[in-house]
């Protein structure tokens, strides 16, 4: 009933391990019918790594986190998609509380989302994520979305290569209840650690006030690229 799909790019040092842990939260019972880790050309050993997982399914496809996603939703077998950051810990038994969401009505939804780290800040941020508010959402709470509106929507656009968990959002609430299940899902904050906890912050801020303001997905990954990822980009 569900797919797993995961980006992934240059994640070797963490890959093999996070994704055990992922296996070790599904249910029991399993309502997972696979999972796709779909790299987005690796520079490392990160396709090797991934492969030496056992009951992962794993493809290459160009590079673009929206890309490898919709990439990944074409090849998945289940009436669930459930897109997920390799990061990003789901809790115990969340296939089982995904399959309960839907059959409940909700053909779309997440969890609740807290950083792996002590930091007042970080606390504040996952704080939000309980509440139900369009702007309240990121990619970190992963998605799950029922097929049939997946494609009625036109799956993840990717002229955005970054801010899509935002952009597909905009359809989905539009179009159905969405629900925010009230269990917590846990990710990573080495990037928060590695650039500056409200330098980083900021910066996002940033990117979502030049949307709101009417900025193009090439505007808003110009930005991306030379204030957070560090990438000389031609104006």
């Amino acid at each position: 009933m569900l797919s797993i799909i995961i980006p992934v790019y240059n994640e070797a040092e963490v890959i093999e391990a996070n994704l055990k842990q992922i296996q070790k939260r599904i249910s029991a019972a399993s309502w997972v019918d696979e999972i796709l880790v779909v790299d987005g050309g690796s520079s490392d050993d990160t396709l090797i790594k991934a492969k030496a997982v056992e009951g992962i399914r794993v493809f290459v496809s160009p590079k673009g986190r929206p890309k490898q996603m919709n990439f990944g939703a074409k090849r998945a077998t289940g009436q669930i998609l459930y897109f997920l950051h390799i990061d990003s810990f789901p809790p115990e038994n969340f296939d089982e509380m995904i399959v309960n969401a839907f059959k409940n009505g909700h053909e779309a939804g997440c969890f609740q989302m807290k950083f792996r780290s002590s930091h007042p800040w970080l606390k504040f941020t996952g704080w939000l994520t309980q509440f139900k508010a369009r702007s309240c959402r990121g990619g970190d709470q992963s998605l799950f979305v029922t097929r049939s509106l997946f494609e009625n929507i036109g799956g993840y656009d990717e002229n955005f290569l970054i801010y899509e968990d935002h952009e597909i959002l905009k359809p989905i609430y539009k179009q159905t209840r969405f629900e925010v299940i009230s269990e917590w899902i846990s990710t990573s904050a080495r990037r928060y650690e590695d650039k500056g906890i409200l330098k980083l912050q900021l910066l996002f801020l940033g990117i979502y006030f030049k949307k709101w303001l009417g900025a193009s997905s090439e505007e808003l990954f110009r930005f991306y690229e030379k204030h957070i990822n560090n990438t000389p980009t031609k104006a």
